[in-house]
């Protein structure tokens, strides 16, 4: 069965609760009712995000789709920005726990065509790692999803070191996806750049802070994995292993060259080209890239399976990034 590890999902106009009447303002999630072509407004605060159709909340039209494209199953996670890292922790826990009680919903109605992976408030890493718990042991999820500099922190800092832990302890696989870029942003106020550019930069510079920071040194059985095929950081890969050979700094933290630590890392395969999908593939391994679409942005892949079956890649590599990766990522072959 094909399953795409990286989709989207958010509940139906008018459902999100009023958090700043339970929180005070600030730029909470809001859905405004359809227009007239259907399609709902998303607002944080009193800023309009981008319109959305009825794919990102309804199951059964998401099910079409996905049958058109031979996917068997897709995991459902919330829309990045959703997590409101931003808000205070109460608030932003409450955020968290609605939009994953809602996925599991949806994933109770339809066992076979859906999984859920979750979202935790990481302004408060003592709520996050309840939280954490929570997805795993009431709402059977294997996976959480966070930012690439979630509430203002690298993936490195020491603060987060205990969720990582928490992690690695549940047996939680962890899939680092830009909330917003932040790289360079004064740069790219023209051509829709900052989703374009500055989110495969922003995930680059994650993935190689992560490792700098000596993360994977510590935590070797920790399962991570970066959206967009890791963004930049395979094409940097090289030039990160030659600071580490020339640039003290670079060993403080880690023993081995960053190329041993990027063969733990798992990433999905939206590439958007053949030729991009293959280098990936040959710097992280056949075994740690999953299929993925960002299903239903207009900057997904709208056939990801047809995509990953024109690469040229052997059929077994095919095979394994169609259905089998994903399955070692959450844990299910253990």
């Amino acid at each position: 069965m094909h399953v795409d590890f990286h989709t989207h999902l958010i509940s139906p106009p008018g459902m999100l609760p009023d958090w700043a009447a339970a929180f005070g303002s600030g730029r909470w999630p809001r859905l405004l009712p359809p227009d007239d072509d259907g399609n709902a407004t998303l607002m944080m605060g009193e800023t309009v995000v981008m319109k959305l159709d009825e794919r990102f909340w309804s199951p059964e039209r998401r099910m079409l789709d996905m049958d058109r494209t031979g996917i068997g199953m897709q995991v459902l996670s919330p829309i990045p920005m959703l997590s409101c890292y931003w808000a205070p922790p109460q608030g932003g826990h409450a955020v968290a726990r609605y939009l994953n009680d809602h996925i599991a919903e949806v994933v109770a109605k339809h066992p076979s065509r859906f999984a859920g992976m979750g979202t935790v408030p990481l302004q408060d890493i003592e709520l996050a790692i309840a939280e954490l718990r929570h997805l795993r042991e009431s709402l059977a999820m294997r996976a959480v999803q966070i930012g690439t500099f979630p509430a203002g922190r690298e993936l490195d800092d020491t603060t987060l070191f205990p969720f990582f832990e928490a992690c690695r302890d549940l047996d939680m696989a962890v899939f680092v996806h830009p909330m917003q870029p932040l790289i360079g942003i004064e740069r790219m106020r023209q051509y829709y750049l900052p989703n374009i550019v500055g989110n495969p930069l922003e995930t680059g510079l994650a993935a190689t802070r992560l490792i700098c920071g000596g993360v994977l040194e510590k935590l070797p059985d920790l399962r991570i994995g970066f959206a967009h095929g890791g963004g930049a950081f395979p094409l940097v890969l090289g030039r990160v292993d030659r600071g580490f050979a020339v640039r003290s700094e670079m060993r403080e933290h880690i023993d081995c060259p960053p190329s041993d630590y990027a063969r733990r890392l798992y990433v999905d395969a939206l590439t958007f080209d053949a030729a991009s999908l293959r280098f990936v593939v040959d710097k992280l391994g056949d075994d740690h890239v999953l299929l993925g679409s960002d299903y239903p942005f207009g900057l997904g892949d709208d056939d990801p399976v047809a995509t990953v079956k024109a690469a040229g890649l052997p059929d077994d590599v095919a095979r394994a990034i169609l259905a089998e990766n994903v399955r070692t990522f959450l844990g299910e072959d253990a």
